[in-house]
């Protein structure tokens, strides 16, 4: 069964010109999607590869139902992304760096309170969540403190506890260990696995970190300045670029290196 089908998606956002017309700066419509079409199989975990800037947070986030399109379609197991959100939310579970929480609650209330909304009884989250956060590697003596006196590192292991915490039937991961150390980063990268296997979960990776892409994914594409150049098995991606390393394969593919930032990531249009 596909669990998600994209076709020619597009999404654009305004931008301020650095020059002015008259006594206000010209705005101009930048694409941080052009036409962008995969399909992911039930259970498979996909990888997106791309800078900061090539649109890997806009997908997630049109995905999860937080942004509007401006053309093309998006499907999550026959469910129109756009007009069944409801449907969609409660498939659907979202990790990123830039995740919502209400920050003068505690770690463990943002939890329940998530829990809560996708059903779960008192009893289920008592027992689930000091075991998730024991799992994604959250001190229990911190599980007290409000959000907004934790780290950003601590806050993106929230995040995953929260996504984790319903075993979603598909699973959107954006940058899900930017910000943490290195021990944590390998915990939460064995977590995903685990979940990925044992719920028969399909994951969407969208990161800009090589080695998490060729380590956790089935097929890994590349995404630059919005549009997805392609997606195959990472042997098939080098073989196709005639690339020793997915690094190489990269540059083959988007003419850049890959620490190379994009101008407009660090103008702050779109991620």
């Amino acid at each position: 069964m596909t669990a998600v089908e994209v076709h020619n998606l597009r999404k654009e956002f305004l931008r301020r010109d650095a020059e002015r017309s008259g006594l206000r700066r010209r705005r101009r419509r930048v694409p941080a999607l052009e036409n962008v079409t995969f399909a992911i199989e039930r259970g498979e975990c996909v990888a997106i590869l791309g800078q900061n800037g090539s649109g890997k947070s806009t997908l997630v986030r049109l995905l999860s139902t937080l942004l509007l399109h401006d053309g093309g379609s998006a499907l999550v197991f026959g469910h129109d992304v756009f007009k069944e959100q409801r449907a969609v939310q409660r498939l659907v579970n979202r990790v990123s760096v830039e995740a919502s929480f209400f920050k003068k609650m505690s770690s463990e209330e943002n939890l329940s309170y998530a829990a809560r909304f996708y059903g779960m009884t008192g009893a289920e989250t008592r027992e689930r969540i000091p075991m998730i956060l024991d799992r994604v590697g959250f001190p229990a003596r911190r599980r007290h403190e409000a959000m907004e006196h934790l780290s950003r590192g601590m806050q993106q292991k929230v995040s995953l506890a929260r996504a984790l915490l319903t075993s979603p039937v598909l699973l959107l991961l954006d940058e899900p260990t930017t910000g943490l150390d290195p021990r944590s980063k390998l915990e939460v990268q064995d977590f995903i696995r685990e979940v990925w296997a044992s719920h028969d979960a399909t994951i969407l990776l969208c990161t800009h970190d090589l080695a998490e892409a060729e380590a956790l994914a089935d097929r890994v594409g590349i995404l630059d300045r919005g549009q997805l150049l392609c997606l195959e098995p990472v042997d098939e991606l080098k073989e196709r670029y005639r690339a020793e390393t997915l690094e190489e394969a990269f540059f083959a593919a988007t003419g850049r290196e890959f620490e190379q930032e994009d101008e407009d990531a660090e103008r702050g249009v779109f991620a």
